[in-house]
């Protein structure tokens, strides 16, 4: 009887995926994915998993205004329904507002759901190995801070 390797082994991708919405290692679920508000640690202070793999890119923002879209429009219909002599300057200040607030809270949560996904289906060198396009990329610098 063989055993698969561990690197086989599958990943569990809700779990990964809440954890790296709660900005937890995908990995272990205790240390810190971001060292700063949007940038990534180099690995887990926890278990040392490598976390410069990521390429998260253009997703976590085009996601938060994806999400954050949908609540104010939502929102704005829903206000207007329900009183629609509102005078404008209240629309004008509250909903850009609103929408700043949820932008900053969705996207850091959103690219680390995002990372997660990414480790749990071993994407961009998480298996233990880069491979294709990957395995030509240069390994991120270490930043002084």
């Amino acid at each position: 009887m063989t055993t698969q390797p561990q690197m086989d082994s599958p990943r569990d991708k809700w779990q990964a995926v809440k954890r790296g919405f709660m900005g937890k290692c995908p990995h272990c679920g205790e240390g810190k994915m971001f060292r700063a508000f949007l940038k990534v640690a180099e690995a887990c202070p926890s278990c040392g998993e490598a976390l410069h793999h990521q390429r998260a890119d253009d997703a976590p923002p085009y996601m938060t205004i994806f999400v954050v879209g949908h609540i104010i429009g939502a929102g704005m219909l829903w206000v207007e329904h329900q009183n629609d002599e509102l005078p404008i300057w209240i629309h004008a200040t509250v909903w850009p507002i609103l929408t700043l607030v949820l932008c900053l809270y969705f996207l850091p949560r959103i690219k680390g759901a995002l990372i997660g996904l990414q480790w749990a289906l071993r994407m961009h060198g998480f298996g233990g190995h880069a491979s294709g396009a990957d395995a030509n990329l240069p390994a991120p610098a270490a930043s002084p801070t």
